[in-house]
């Protein structure tokens, strides 16, 4: 039986390897702090934090998530520790949540290394509160257990680490803070809470962002109340839309394999069925699914390296304890010992690969099933919807800009889905210092690459919008990236030529930096309809080649503000630039980096998932070499803007 807590509460632990989950709903920090016998945390040493993960006997998250998982081992703290301590703080300066009082209440789990849960406790009562001592596992009289807290801090990370104690508590929670915004600039963002349909569709190219930034459609049908989306102001429904009961419309359609959808025998896992999740239309269930596979991909490795990291550190205890006794170094007495721990060991990493590979083996039939199934702004550039192309009557869902993988599985690949319209700017990594495989590739061809990358991405946001909805502007200051830019020049996709040369990129800069004013004051003012006529109302991308060159003063402070303020109605960045460029701007730059999605033009593994942050290789797509395929589908974005605006 569970033990559900409340405020003050305790309940014995009966054993001492354990996993804290942690579920707030929003990207939350989560930490630890070890206590002494008067509960004083003696320094920074004895706090386990995203910069500082590990302690011995404990290890946190390395980001910020919206869910975590805390491996606990209590037999290996030190003996001087008797109290540890979880902290969950929000992170600042990232346009989130600044208390707890807009969040549902946060949920904390005590479990076995099995999943069964020891205690919970659900963190009521809080409100200015940005910080809060979740709850704290206690020595008392050589047993462990575990008291719910729920104290509360609105001084935040600082204020909260002062009163454990720390005498330096405000420098750490600075170090924390900024180690988070660090890992939340690389992580892949959790999807959003479910729109309807309607709410993603523009039905004409005048339609504009409203004032909370979503599209204005013509008519809007009420999705039923079970599924409707709430305001800021009311309780947020987190649960992933793979667990949600609620049936969709319609039954999904039937899976490729032989007999698919048949009942599963007792034992065996059901038969995959792409769409196999909740949502409105077939693009939204496979939205739903891919994002389902990628948490479940997530979670099933982190139980797996969670498994042979105890595996590996009760063995190293084992063998310490045999060898510290010295009847144990020599004779069959220590052999014998050693034998036993290894074999313990390997039986535990054993049971551990056993779940891993009955897990991926599910995960891999249903990514074979799912892949074929996807709908085109979703899909490879192998895919025959793009060899067949025709232009879409309607904005989709999301669009994929790369695959993700693991190192343990790499063929097991899981689609990377951002939504549409973009939240937020993409930057591709044109530095050779930004990973070894970039380092042994030549500076020209790394940047030829990275402007490669740029071009298939936009061809891609042209080719998913429909006619009239969708505009690019380059800016190449030196003109260094003509042949890449080719196919885009050459199909007439764009209205006017790149902008080079400092006079071409002030006005390109100008140009978008009046649209989004004009645009902001009008939603603000009610007023969308009285926008002068030249005012281009489609999504705006801007490419900016081998930044910061050819950028003054004035034209980075633009730059910034269109990261700022664009993406809200309708202007989007998509930089190509090596960071170690910019060095020289100092902490100027940061915010712009932080607000852009970093990709790379060669596989790399700086992303992390919003779960647990394993660090998951991304992969580029590009079309294969020698292939006409992007010229083909350019042509005809381009034909069909010429026949829209006739």
């Amino acid at each position: 039986m569970t033990a559900e807590l409340v405020r003050g509460q305790n309940h014995p632990l009966p054993q001492t390897r354990l996993e804290i989950r942690v579920s707030a709903g929003r990207p939350v920090v989560a930490g630890a702090t070890l206590g002494d016998e008067h509960g004083a945390v003696r320094g920074a040493e004895w706090v386990a934090h995203p910069g500082s993960p590990q302690l011995p006997g404990l290890e946190v998250s390395r980001q910020a998530a919206a869910d975590h998982r805390l491996a606990v081992d209590l037999e290996a703290v030190p003996e001087t520790v008797h109290r540890v301590s979880v902290l969950l703080a929000l992170p600042v300066g990232v346009g989130g949540p600044v208390s707890f009082a807009s969040l549902a209440a946060p949920f904390v789990a005590v479990t076995s290394l099995d999943g069964s849960e020891v205690a919970s406790y659900t963190i009521t009562g809080l409100d200015a509160e940005s910080a809060v001592v979740a709850l704290e596992l206690y020595r008392r009289q050589g047993a462990w257990k575990v008291r719910a807290v729920g104290q509360g801090y609105a001084g935040g990370l600082a204020e909260m680490l002062t009163d454990q104690g720390l005498p330096h508590g405000r420098e750490l929670a600075s170090t924390i803070l900024d180690a988070v915004a660090g890992g939340l600039a690389r992580s892949v963002a959790a999807p959003p809470p479910r729109t309807t349909d309607s709410d993603r569709v523009r039905t004409n190219a005048g339609a504009l962002p409203g004032p909370e930034g979503t599209q204005q459609p013509a008519a809007a049908p009420e999705p039923p109340p079970q599924q409707r989306s709430v305001s800021e102001d009311g309780p947020v429904n987190y649960a992933h839309p793979r667990r949600q009961t609620t049936a969709p419309p319609s039954p999904p359609p039937a899976a490729p394999p032989a007999q698919p959808g048949q009942a599963a025998q007792p034992g065996q896992a059901a038969q995959p069925v792409a769409g196999d999740a909740s949502g409105w239309s077939m693009d939204e269930r496979l939205y739903n699914q891919v994002w389902g596979m990628f948490e479940d991909l997530a979670r099933t490795m982190a139980a797996y390296r969670s498994a042979v990291d105890f595996a590996e550190s009760r063995l190293e205890q084992e063998l310490d304890k045999a060898l510290s006794d010295p009847r144990n170094r020599i004779g069959n007495a220590g052999t014998n010992a050693r034998e036993q721990a290894r074999a313990k060991c390997d039986g535990l990493i054993a049971q551990a690969r056993e779940v891993l590979e009955r897990d991926i083996a599910q995960l891999t039939a249903e990514s074979q099933v799912v892949e074929p199934a996807l709908p085109l702004a979703y899909a490879r550039w192998d895919s025959p919807l793009w060899t067949a192309y025709e232009l879409p009557m309607e904005i989709p869902m999301a669009l994929r800009v790369g695959d993700l993988h693991l190192p343990e599985r790499p063929e097991l690949i899981i689609p990377m889905l951002v939504r549409l319209p973009l939240e937020r700017g993409m930057w591709v990594d044109s530095g050779r210092a930004a990973s070894e495989a970039a380092l042994l590739m030549d500076q020209a061809q790394l940047k030829r690459l990275a402007m490669d990358t740029a071009v298939a991405q936009a061809a891609r946001l042209l080719a998913v919008y429909p006619a009239g909805e969708f505009t690019v502007h380059v800016i190449d200051p030196a003109g260094a990236a003509a042949s890449s830019l080719a196919p885009l020049v050459q199909s007439g996709v764009l209205d006017e030529p790149p902008a080079t040369g400092a006079g071409g990129v002030a006005a390109v800069l100008a140009k978008l930096t009046q649209r989004v004013d004009l645009v902001q004051m009008a939603v603000r003012g009610g007023a969308a309809d009285a926008l002068p006529s030249g005012v281009d109302t489609a999504e705006q991308l801007l490419i900016v080649n081998d930044f910061p060159h050819g950028f003054d003063d004035r034209a980075l402070t633009q730059l910034r503000y269109l990261a700022d303020e664009g993406p809200s109605v309708g202007v989007h960045l998509l930089m190509v630039a090596d960071r170690e460029d910019a060095s020289a701007y100092g902490p100027l730059l940061d915010p712009l980096w932080r607000s852009l999605l970093r990709i790379t033009p060669i596989p790399d593994d700086h992303l992390a998932d919003p779960w647990v942050g394993h660090a998951w290789t991304y992969e580029p797509l590009l079309t294969p070499p020698g292939s006409r395929l992007l010229v083909d589908v350019l042509g005809q974005v381009a034909s069909a803007r010429r026949a829209w605006r006739h």
